[in-house]
Formats: C-alpha cells, sequence, structure tokens
C-alpha cells in the first residue's frame, strides 16, 4: 500500500461522492481479509479498522476455509493465490454457504485469464497488488454500500420490488427449451455483480432480458438506466453518460449529472455497446475499474459511483474486437458472463403464447371494450407459426398491434387480418424480390395508403441491396447512402432487418 502522504494526496483529488457509508453503517459491515502475506494482511486491517469496519483476518488458505464455512461475512477479500487451498476453492467455498458475500480477488500476478475465471466463478470485482489505501478504501466503499441496497431491498415489501424494474413490471415469456435455458442463466447471474453482455438480433428481447436481471438482483430498489450507443452523437452520447460542467462546450450553460451518476447503486444498460467510439471506451473503463467519474470539461474527478453493467450488441462482439471496434480489455471487463437470446424462428413454440399477450396488452389500449378480446383464429396461429421473422418479438408485436387496430368488433382475427397474408389466398406471403416496388393493385387504395406502402417496399429493397454491396459494413453503407449511421441503424430497425440475415437471404433469393 501507499505511503500516508501519497495517500492523503489521492484523497484530496477523490471525493467519495454520493454512495458514501455513513460510519455507524460500517460497523455493522463485517469483513473478512485472508493473505498469508503477513504485512499485508495486518496493514488492510489496521486500515479498515481505522474506517470503521467490523475486521476478521486469517492468514491461511484451510483456515479462512473453515471460518468461511462456520461464519458469515458480508464483504471477502480473498487472495487469488494462496498456500493450501487456492484463492478460487475459497471464493466457491464463500459464495457455497454465503450467496451474498461480495467477494473481492486480490492478486499480486493479474492475467486477464485468472481475473475472467474469478469473475465468472462469482467473484463481485478484482484488486492489483500492490494496491493504495485509496484504491481499497474506495472498493471496500462500494461494495458496502452494496450491502446496504441489499438490506434495504431485503426489508421491502415482499414481492413490490422484484417484479418491477423502472417501474414497469418485467414479462419474461416462453417455455421452448432454448428461450428457457436462456431465462434460468440470466436468473442465477441476477443475484451476482458480474457483468453480463447479451448478444442476439435486434428484436429479440434484449433490453427486456436486461430489465429482467437487474429486477432479479439485489439492486432491484435502484434504478436501471439504458442508453442506446447506436443512436446518440459521439459528443452527445459522452455528456449524456459522463455529465458536463458549465462552459464544456457551446449549450452547456449549467453543470449536469451523467447517467452513470443516475445509476449509482443501480444498473447500467447499454445497448449496442460496439457502435460507442474508442475514445467513450476508454472513459467508460476508467468508470468500470475504479468507479470513478470524470465529467465533461472537468479537471477533476466528480464523483465515486457503484454500478453493475449490462451491455448488449446485434453482432458477434468477439468480432467487433478482432475489427477495431471494440476495445479487448472492455471486452474483457464485460463479457464475464455471456447471455444469448435466440431469434423468434429458433422458439416457434412460443409463438402462441407471446401473440396472446400482445393481443390482450394492444386490445387494452386501442379499444373501448376491453373485454372483448377476439381470438386468434387456429389457421392465423399456423400463419404466425410458419412466418421466418426477421424483425423477431417485435415484429410480432407490431403485427398483432396492426391486427388489433383493423379486425372488426366481435369477430375473430384470421389470416387476412394479418398483415403479411395474400387476401385473395390466406397464404403467408413469400417476400418477393425482384428489386423494385410492387405497385399492382393501386387503383384498389387510397393515394395515401398506396404512397405509404410503395414507399415502404422502396426502403425496404434499397436497404436490403445497401447493406449487401457494402459486405454488412454499415459504416461504409452510411457513406454510400448519404447518411449517418444513427440515421441508417433505425432505417433498419424499422424495417426489422439485420445486416447478418441480408446476405443469405439475397443469396438464396438469387439462386
Amino acid at each position: 500500500m501507499a505511503s500516508a502522504g501519497d495517500d492523503l494526496k489521492l484523497k484530496e483529488e477523490t471525493p467519495l461522492g454520493p454512495e458514501e457509508v455513513g460510519h455507524a453503517d460500517r460497523a455493522d459491515i463485517r469483513i473478512l481479509v485472508v493473505d498469508d502475506e503477513r504485512t499485508l494482511r495486518e496493514t488492510c486491517k489496521t486500515f479498515l479498522d481505522s474506517q470503521g469496519y467490523s475486521v476478521e483476518v486469517a492468514s491461511k488458505g484451510d483456515e479462512a476455509k473453515k471460518v468461511l464455512e462456520t461464519r458469515r461475512f458480508d464483504i471477502a477479500l480473498l487472495d487469488l493465490y494462496m498456500t493450501g487451498v487456492p484463492g478460487l476453492e475459497l471464493l466457491r467455498t464463500c459464495l457455497e454457504n454465503n450467496p451474498d458475500t461480495i467477494v473481492i480477488m486480490a492478486t499480486g500476478n493479474p492475467s486477464i485469464e485468472s481475473s475472467v475465471a474469478a469473475l465468472r466463478e462469482g467473484a463481485w470485482d478484482y484488486l492489483a497488488k500492490p494496491f493504495s489505501a485509496t484504491q481499497l478504501e474506495i472498493l471496500i466503499g462500494r461494495a458496502a454500500h452494496l450491502v446496504l441496497v441489499d438490506r434495504e431491498s431485503r426489508e421491502a415489501p415482499r414481492g413490490q420490488t422484484i417484479l418491477q424494474a423502472n417501474g414497469q413490471e418485467v414479462n419474461i415469456l416462453g417455455e421452448s427449451p432454448i428461450f428457457s435455458s436462456t431465462i434460468d442463466r440470466a436468473r442465477k447471474v441476477a443475484r451476482t455483480d458480474a457483468s453480463v453482455f447479451i448478444t442476439g438480433e435486434s428484436g429479440v428481447g434484449k433490453e427486456l432480458v436486461a430489465h429482467f436481471i437487474h429486477a432479479n438482483s439485489r439492486r432491484n430498489a435502484r434504478p436501471m438506466v439504458a442508453i442506446n450507443c447506436a443512436a446518440l452523437p459521439e459528443q452527445l452520447l459522452e455528456s449524456e453518460m459522463f455529465g458536463h460542467r458549465k462552459g464544456a462546450f457551446t449549450d452547456a450553460v449549467r453543470d449536469k449529472a451523467g447517467l452513470l451518476e443516475t445509476a449509482n447503486g443501480g444498473t447500467m444498460f447499454l445497448d449496442e455497446l460496439t457502435e460507442m467510439s474508442k475514445p467513450i471506451q476508454a472513459k467508460l473503463l476508467r468508470v468500470i475499474q475504479d468507479g470513478v467519474v470524470r465529467r465533461v470539461g472537468s479537471e477533476s474527478v466528480d464523483a465515486v459511483v457503484n454500478v453493475r453493467f449490462v451491455a448488449a450488441t446485434n453482432r458477434d462482439p468477439k468480432q467487433a474486437v478482432e475489427e477495431g471496434l471494440l476495445r479487448e480489455d472492455l471486452y474483457y471487463r464485460l463479457h464475464v458472463v455471456p447471455l444469448r437470446v435466440p431469434p423468434l424462428r429458433d422458439r416457434k413454440s412460443d409463438i402462441p403464447v407471446l401473440a396472446k399477450h400482445f393481443l390482450d396488452r394492444y386490445w387494452a389500449r386501442h379499444r373501448d371494450r376491453p373485454n372483448t378480446v377476439p381470438a386468434l383464429t387456429e389457421e392465423s396461429l399456423a400463419h404466425l407459426i410458419a412466418y421466418p421473422w426477421h424483425g423477431n418479438v417485435r415484429e410480432l408485436q407490431n403485427l398483432i398491434e396492426h391486427a388489433v387496430v383493423l379486425v372488426d368488433q366481435g369477430a375473430d382475427i384470421t389470416p387476412e387480418d394479418l398483415p403479411f397474408s395474400d387476401p385473395s389466398t390466406g397464404k403467408v406471403a413469400v417476400a418477393a424480390d425482384s428489386g423494385a416496388p410492387n405497385t399492382e393493385l393501386l387503383v384498389n387504395e387510397t393515394y395515401h395508403d398506396a404512397r405509404e406502402r410503395v414507399l415502404k417496399e422502396f426502403e425496404l429493397k434499397y436497404l436490403q441491396r445497401l447493406v449487401s454491396n457494402a459486405q454488412g459494413n454499415m459504416s461504409k453503407a452510411a457513406r454510400e447512402a448519404g447518411v449517418d449511421r444513427t440515421t441508417l441503424y433505425r432505417l433498419m430497425e424499422k424495417h426489422g432487418l439485420q445486416r447478418e440475415t441480408i446476405m443469405v437471404e439475397l443469396d438464396q433469393v438469387s439462386e
């Protein structure tokens, strides 16, 4: 640990911020320090005692294992490389006996492999030796704050927060084996503080899974804050995430806290992470590692935050690392527990229950008589199951809302009421790919309906060809189209398109 003089200097530059734990609360937080290096072990105890915590120590692996098997601690600081009983085995013993213990692994030989292994086993964070008293103070302070958040959550009325995320009920629907496996994994990781990286095509429900993780975590009494990294220009994204100081740029007329400070004690959901610029990724990495936030235009640390990170992308994150779009160190920090949400075409047995859920929701929203919800005929359900669902659950949701708005009161929903069906045959319409919009039957439509349909078909075909010609490179496609990437992504999302499937679909049509 650093000298007292160095430590005092660091303290002046690093205020504790809004999650500071009061001295009275610290006395009720039990900490176990395990390290076979006597000087470090005793120094940590002396320092944490002076901070007001209740601290015990163990010098050997077997001694620590017995203590962890018989006693409960709120926080455990474990040496990764112990003689006798390895640190990872102590970690497992600790979490098997006390799953709510926050475990921090300390190591004098830090590596990506060992750190990721510890995080995968359930460690909350790790601390590289040698570390300063300030580093220890900040990390233990964040952990202690989380202990108090957990206690507050447990004292809340049963069921009040576990089913709520940001004030909304989290509905996870589906019983197919592949989807159930994903949700079971999400439920297991939710109770830990491990970072989660969710992948899956657009429209599969990645954000809903993130809400599910937050709602089932010990942070559910605090906010979950979501930000779409592809939807904001770089400067605005940086300001929204980190906040800014007055005068930092033209429109900065006052100091503003960022979303990271808003998410303090809760969860930060980073949607489409691979679209974040490298400079912002570097700044985010410091927050993840040290918990410190420096606002745009600030020359000092403005806050220390305790945030659980959940990231998501519709592309392969490893490929994004190889292409230089995603920092490798950030990838390893966030990719502790990967979750893949399967596309709807791989979980078609879930379509009937999803369709019924959306039918009930939109009928109550759009109709005056919510108790007269129509039924989906067997033929309609058969069409829904047969459809390829390139837009996944979001496309199904939009389709059901379309049917709800147009179906006659008192009538069931038939294949003719589904927008992808051919009214003349009642069969699922297979998208043709002539390269030009279908302009037939215009005389049977109003001018505005015909214009809207043709424009929609044009946008769809244009996007398919554009992304195909650019070989899936969205930056190149945006340049060729003369629009920014945000506009291109919004158009893709509007039409339920994913770049991963466009090339395959066009190849199949050409054959």
